[in-house]
């Protein structure tokens, strides 16, 4: 279907969302879990709590320009304040919740934000623990009614809400005439990106930027008003924001907020999603659970399993070719698919058209074991930068280890040295306040990304490594380790894996094991053990994955292989640093914690 109606800004899609097609309409918007039952939202209620909390901003001085920031988890009232502060020409800019109070500090500073939405007492505390720090912060306001406290210019929800209310009966035409004024080259919002390296940046996107991206997501996406989305990924990141929430609201698209990561599996078989957005690290977890119930089995069941599979990937392969499926081939394929396919899609709910895979590099194998089973992975890349989409698989016509063709409206170019360079109406403006940084990654207008990538001979886009990651060992042979990283963790006993080797002789690796694949395995072969420490130092473990290693690296050339490794008792998490908010890894930070760990591997074989 697409677009229901042209618009240029956010605010414009809300109204005429909202009151044009929402007009009459029974069915919900939004869907959440309350008191462990998901409650619907309709258009006329979004609208209503969307406008009171938009004129009671209003009534506390918030106007066009002026910066609001919002740090919650995905939930109805993100949505509200998100519109709210879009609607009075203001700026939001959205923080993640796992933000700490001198993260927050300084994307308050640096944004001169004049207030903030928070969603519960546990972020309230960050905020006044850092309240008196933040020169340019007038207000507070907290999601929860039961959290607000007593501290002064703190509110709940409720009470900015009420204040709405009381400005209405003044100024009744104030939220629709406001949202009018709003242009398409103003500034929208300010994503700090969390980086793997330095302070945040605030990244300046425009409703121009986001907008045109929603539109070309349209132009290569059929998506229409029947399809449900169920978001878990943080509605901060664009990724989320543009492609989860304005991309499914601008065509009438039902949107259910997952209860957390933890329950996504639960959450899709109520829910029944048609289209999700995730990253790759959710389906390396639901390929490693397949895999070790399916271990669990008995034989006959396994061999079922495992030829079913292989003939998903032959019957793909069949009919990505052109040629006409072979008879015998569709009886065997609609048999693996009563035996197994069927009873693997019901876990996303039964009724997913596909996913929409970024924020990282999507393992080739694992879109392909999936597509054997008729879930479809579509890849596609971006930055913050450039709100977020340039280059996307589609539906009909997509290729595992690419990132798909360029978006619409958008241009690419590889320059010289292979970065991968964007051009087009989805380029940010800049980095609030750091014009140094700004000169440096946008120049004549083009994006400089950061990646380094080139064109296949049909126009898929292949993302080797960041520029940064590249590394060259002592030998002078340049690796790119992203792809060589990928290729370990199809493993089912590897769930994380850092290669190491810049300036070193050879390769080596930090893996962090799939404690409970480990965990079985011990059991399986009798290995006595007491923690997962004691476990992950056991000689037989070491043993496994050596094998392991050896059977995945046949095919790389000597330079490129890993050597040694160590085994590591405790995962690399957002938590203690090692990872961004949107699960990027933190070489520097990682190479820094256990550089005594990896200097012991290089111990004696150096020069």
């Amino acid at each position: 279907m697409g677009i229901y109606k042209d618009f240029k800004t956010i605010p414009q899609l809300f109204q005429i969302i909202t009151k044009d097609f929402g007009k009459g309409k029974e069915r919900p918007v939004l869907k959440h879990k309350v008191s462990d039952k998901w409650t619907d939202i309709k258009y006329d209620e979004v609208y209503r709590n969307t406008e009171t909390f938009a004129l009671g901003l209003a009534s506390l001085g918030v106007k066009r320009g002026d910066k609001v920031a919002i740090i919650a988890e995905n939930r109805p009232e993100w949505v509200y304040s998100d519109m709210a502060i879009l609607s009075l020409c203001a700026v939001d800019v959205p923080l993640y919740p796992i933000s700490t109070s001198e993260t927050i500090e300084f994307i308050l500073n640096n944004s001169e934000s004049v207030g903030i939405v928070v969603s519960n007492k546990f972020h309230l505390n960050k905020i006044l623990k850092v309240r008196n720090n933040c020169r340019h912060l007038k207000f507070i306001v907290v999601m929860n009614p039961e959290d607000k406290g007593s501290e002064k210019e703190v509110y709940n929800f409720q009470d900015i809400q009420s204040k709405g209310v009381a400005f209405k009966s003044d100024h009744p035409n104030y939220f629709e005439e406001t949202a009018k004024m709003c242009q398409e080259n103003e500034l929208c919002t300010i994503i700090y990106t969390s980086g793997t390296t330095g302070e945040p940046k605030g990244v300046m996107l425009t409703h121009k930027n986001i907008v045109s991206n929603v539109k070309a997501a349209h132009e290569i996406f059929d998506i229409g008003e029947t399809d449900v989305f169920l978001s878990f990924l943080p509605l901060c990141h664009i990724f989320e924001r543009m492609a989860g929430y304005y991309t499914a609201f601008s065509c009438g698209g039902q949107i259910a907020y997952a209860e957390s990561i933890e329950k996504i599996a639960s959450n899709m078989e109520d829910i029944k999603p048609t289209i999700m957005t995730a990253v790759p690290r959710l389906f390396e977890r639901m390929y490693s659970k397949i895999k070790r119930n399916v271990e669990s089995q008995p034989e006959k069941k396994q061999k079922i399993f495992n030829w079913a599979i292989e003939i998903g990937k032959e019957y793909h392969v069949a009919k990505k070719s052109g040629q006409p499926i072979p008879i015998f081939l569709s009886l065997k394929h609609k048999l693996a698919d009563k035996l197994v396919f069927g009873k693997l899609r019901e876990k996303t709910g039964g009724k997913l058209r596909f996913f929409i895979s970024g924020g990282a590099a999507l393992a080739r194998e694992l879109g392909q074991f999936f597509e054997a089973a008729d879930i479809l992975i579509i890849e596609g890349y971006g930055l913050t930068e450039s709100s977020p989409v340039i280059a996307a698989n589609r539906v009909n016509d997509y290729k595992f280890g690419t990132v798909g063709k360029t978006m619409p409206g958008v241009e690419i170019k590889i320059a010289k040295d292979g970065e991968i360079l964007a051009y087009g109406p989805n380029i940010m403006q800049g980095y609030y306040r750091n014009k140094k940084e700004t000169e440096e990654t946008v120049k004549d207008g083009w994006l400089y990304t950061g990646d380094i990538g080139v064109f296949d001979a049909e126009g898929f886009l292949i993302i080797t490594d960041r520029k940064k990651h590249l590394f060259k060992t002592s030998g002078g042979k340049y690796i790119a380790p992203t792809p060589i990283e990928n290729m370990f963790l199809a493993s089912k006993y590897i769930d994380q894996f850092i290669l190491i080797g810049d300036r070193r002789m050879f390769l080596s690796a930090l893996i962090v094991p799939d404690y409970e694949a480990l965990k079985e395995y011990a059991d399986a072969n009798r290995i006595q053990y007491k923690t997962v420490e004691e476990l992950v130092d056991m000689k037989q473990i070491y043993e496994l994955l050596d094998k392991e290693l050896d059977q995945f690296q046949k095919k790389l050339a000597n330079f490129e292989r890993v050597r040694k490794f160590a085994i590591l008792d405790k995962p690399f998490t957002i938590e203690t640093g090692e990872l961004t908010p949107s699960l990027k890894v933190k070489r520097k930070v990682i190479e820094e914690r256990y550089k005594d760990l990896i200097e012991d591997m290089y111990k004696g074989l150096e020069a």
